[in-house]
Order: structure tokens, then C-alpha cells, then sequence
């Protein structure tokens, strides 16, 4: 953008001049350097052959216009209202020598003619042009605002503003409708069920016979009689009162039972009274029964000089004659081989990967022992095709075959292999199949 010009100065007005011809006339707007030469960023582009790329005829300094020359141009110009040569300029020390050119300052009044070869170059100082005034249309051409905005637009314009308001101003006058609240009987189903979830009650717990709990309640039962009992005077009496506790006792009170039926009666036969539990008892070792008259009297509850048996050398006679083995644990075993691999690049050592697999089969082992304790008569192959990348880990993971019909076992092998870091690091991803073979062990 051209900046204003300064009050008072004038402007350099330069002619080309080719052969006999003005080729280009030019006023320039602002005072800044003036260049000639062939290059296209010059301020005269000049395409002759004689001429430098770039020279600068005239520089500007604080707007201040100067002559640049060499002792190979020619011509002549007006200084201080002299008209003299460029060598008689230089001749009365009027152009000052900078390097191989002589800089010569010029005023508004300054004019000449500059040859460069095969061209001339006329140049002079004139006024700018003044500004042209402002043109204005007369009153009754402009028109007002009204003319100046479109009506059908100003109409369609007016027309929405209109119905809008107007419909806003409706839906505000509108009584607001107060919403009634609905009970628990209006609403749905589905809502009351969201807001009010039943509550599931727990299920009663189920009483489970066992002896401790049976002993625990006698026992009870015992000190709440005991309590409400008289005390015994006599030692008939305290006999008396000692044989009925001893027959409501936990075991005593189930082996001294006179009736029949039961678990009991199914190991020991039937029977009645202690007698007969005394006759199937017999043979056993470091077993005694307690009757009512020895324990009155202060007597051993049990033998003591018998030995401890156990439960596998527990035997009775009688009428149950039940005898106990020892109790024995399946233990279920799987084998696993592996075959030789698939190693699709020479990146990967085949026996390193072998051992590496092999250091951590007691992995792949568990996964089949696993499904091998619900199937014991599983068996199979499974391969497995997964890819090494450069950073030593695992991808691409896929079973490709699975004989063992088995998911849990083939889906537990690609987890376990999804962990593992190999000490390979090839420059790209090495395809791998390795095939694993399950049987039960013997």
C-alpha cells in the first residue's frame, strides 16, 4: 500500500527512452530507491544485454534523492541551475567516488538525462497531481433509506417478526396446567417395580442333624431339669437321679436306647438295652461301655488300659459287624509332548524355541489337567499358530487344530502364551505353529 506522500516535496517522474522511442513513463508515488537492470524485482526492467542484472540509479536517503553513476554512463543533468556533464561532475568534485561509482545529491529542481548503453534514461522532479474530488450523487438519485432496502425482503422481514412475537406472546398468557401427582395404584407396573424393587426374603435355614448340636440341646435341657429339680435326700434317690441323666445324655442317651430303628441300629443291628451294644462292641480295642451302676459307683468312663484304634482298624462284631477301610484320593494326571515346530523365518533358532516352550510346560500341563478332572478320558492335539514380533512378544494368537474337541483347554493355552516374552528379536514378525499333544497319564 503506497504510504501518503510528505507535504511539499514533489515526485520523480522517469522516462525510458529505447532507439528514438519512450517506451515507459513512470511517476513514482513514494521516495525509495530507483533500480534498472534485467532482473523482474528491478523498479525499470530493462532486457538489454549491456546492462547489469540489478544497478541502483537513484537512492533515497531521508528523502533525499541522489544520482548513482560510473565512468561508463553518459549524460548530462542540471545542478543549482547549471547544466554540466557527468565528467565535468566529477571534475569539480560535485560527485563524491563511493567504490567504482560516484554519488551526486539532486534537488526538486534537479532534471537530466542518464545513457546506459543502449538506453536512455530521462528523468525530472514534478508535483503530485492533486487529489480528484469526491463524487456525489445529487438527492433526488441517492434517495432515502427506504429506497436504498429491499421491500420484499423488508416485508417478508416484518412478516416473520410478527407471527413469531405474536405466538410467543400466546404461549406466555397461557394459564399454567398444574400436574397432579399419581398414586402408587395409577402408575405402571413397570415403574412401581423400578421405584419399589420386592425384597427377596432369604430362605429359612435348614437344620442340620449333627451330633454336636444334638449334645449342645441336651445338654441345655439337662441344666434347665437340673434347676427346677428338688434336691435328692437319700442315696437311693441320687442312684435314681444319676441313671436318668446318664439314659438323657447325647451318646449314652442313643446307645442305651431301647427302640429300635435309625442310623445306629443299621451299623450295630438291632438291639435293646446296653447289652446288646456291649455284645457288638466287643471287637473293638480300647472301647468299654459305661452302665449306670459304674458310673454311680465312681468307675472309669471307659477302659484306660486299652490303646488308641483307628478308624480303618475299627471293627465290631455283633449285629451290625461293620467294619471301616482306609479312606483313599484319586489323583488325575495328564501328559503332554510337544512336537517339533513351525518357524517360517531363519530369524528364530527352532531348538532355542523348543527349549524355551518346553521350560514352561507346566503351564500348558495345568490347563488340560484341569478339564482332564471333568474328562478323564480326554485326548488330543492342539496346535497352536502365533507370531513373534520384534519386540519378543506374542501376537496373531490362533488355535489351528484343536482334536481334543475341547474349548476351556485350547482358549487357556492362548491365554498363557499371550504372557509369554521370548529372547528373540527378529526385524519383523516370525509366524510360528507348535503343536501340543494331551493324553491322560498311566
Amino acid at each position: 500500500m503506497a504510504q501518503p506522500q510528505t507535504t511539499g516535496l514533489k515526485l520523480l517522474r522517469v522516462a525510458l527512452i529505447q532507439g528514438s522511442k519512450i517506451t515507459e513513463d513512470r511517476t513514482l508515488k513514494r521516495r525509495g530507491p530507483v533500480s534498472v537492470g534485467q532482473n523482474a524485482t528491478n523498479t525499470i526492467v530493462v532486457p538489454v544485454s549491456n546492462l547489469p542484472p540489478s544497478f541502483t540509479l537513484f537512492e533515497a536517503v531521508n528523502e533525499q534523492y541522489s544520482l548513482v553513476f560510473t565512468t561508463t554512463m553518459d549524460g548530462k543533468l542540471s545542478v543549482n541551475g547549471q547544466e554540466i556533464t557527468l565528467q565535468d561532475a566529477i571534475a569539480r568534485g560535485l560527485a563524491k567516488q563511493r567504490r567504482d561509482a560516484y554519488v551526486i545529491p539532486l534537488t526538486d529542481a534537479s532534471k537530466g538525462r542518464v545513457s546506459l548503453g543502449e538506453v536512455s534514461l530521462l528523468f525530472q522532479f514534478v508535483a503530485p497531481p492533486p487529489e480528484p474530488p469526491k463524487v456525489e450523487l445529487p438527492t433526488e438519485v441517492r434517495g432515502g433509506i427506504l429506497k436504498q432496502i429491499d421491500q420484499f425482503f423488508f416485508m417478508i422481514l416484518a412478516i416473520s417478526l410478527v407471527v413469531h412475537f405474536s405466538g410467543a406472546t400466546f404461549i406466555a398468557c397461557q394459564p399454567k396446567v398444574e400436574e397432579r401427582e399419581l398414586t402408587l395404584d395409577e402408575l405402571p407396573d413397570r415403574f412401581v417395580k423400578a421405584m419399589m424393587p420386592v425384597e427377596i426374603k432369604p430362605p429359612p435355614p435348614t437344620e442340620v442333624a449333627n451330633s454336636g448340636q444334638t449334645e449342645e440341646k441336651e445338654e441345655k435341657k439337662d441344666l434347665a431339669e437340673k434347676k427346677s429339680d428338688k434336691p435328692a435326700t437319700s442315696n437311693a434317690e441320687k442312684k435314681a437321679d444319676l441313671q436318668a441323666k446318664v439314659a438323657r445324655s447325647g451318646l449314652l442317651k442313643v446307645i442305651g436306647s431301647a427302640g429300635g430303628g435309625g442310623a445306629f441300629e443299621d451299623v450295630l443291628g438291632s438291639s435293646s438295652g446296653v447289652g446288646d451294644v456291649a455284645s457288638a462292641l466287643s471287637g473293638a480295642t480300647g472301647v468299654g461301655v459305661a452302665t449306670a451302676d459304674s458310673l454311680a459307683a465312681g468307675g472309669p468312663k471307659g477302659g484306660t488300659a486299652g490303646s488308641a484304634a483307628g478308624i480303618g482298624d475299627l471293627g465290631t462284631s455283633g449285629g451290625g459287624n461293620v467294619g471301616l477301610g482306609e479312606k483313599t484320593q484319586a489323583t488325575v494326571r495328564g501328559g503332554v509332548s510337544m512336537q517339533a515346530p513351525e518357524v517360517e523365518s531363519a530369524d528364530v533358532d527352532r531348538e532355542k524355541l523348543a527349549a524355551f516352550v518346553r521350560g514352561r510346560k507346566g503351564a500348558i500341563q495345568q490347563c488340560y489337567e484341569k478339564e482332564l478332572k471333568r474328562n478323564p478320558s480326554l485326548k488330543g492335539k492342539v496346535v497352536v499358530r502365533f507370531s513373534i514380533t520384534p519386540a519378543g512378544r506374542t501376537s496373531d494368537i490362533d488355535i489351528e487344530e484343536n482334536t481334543l474337541g475341547n474349548e476351556a483347554v485350547a482358549s487357556c493355552i492362548k491365554t498363557t502364551i499371550r504372557g509369554w516374552v521370548f529372547p528373540f528379536k527378529p526385524p519383523s514378525d516370525v509366524p510360528v505353529a507348535y503343536p501340543f499333544v494331551f493324553a491322560p497319564a498311566s
